[in-house]
């Protein structure tokens, strides 16, 4: 797995009002995205297995320890 200077985030969804492609209290993988966190989104790996925006108000950061991130990590 290659991770070279990427930093991995998780964060746990607290909310999925209208989103069915979102599980409460499920661990979901985020991309960088700075355009879209100024406006309050998350860009999430979803259900869909794809990358959405998504509320930041859905979601909590977590920190895991590496084995955890490395069992989570999703590629491409």
């Amino acid at each position: 797995m290659e991770q070279k200077d990427k930093k991995i985030t998780f964060m746990l969804c607290i909310e999925n009002k209208d989103c069915d492609d979102l599980e409460r209290r499920k661990i979901y993988q985020v991309l960088p995205d700075g355009e879209a966190l100024k406006e309050g989104y998350v860009r999430v790996i979803d259900e869909s297995g794809e990358d959405y925006l998504y509320p930041e108000s859905y979601f909590v950061s977590i920190q895991l320890t590496k084995e955890a991130q490395e069992a989570l990590y999703v590629t491409s």
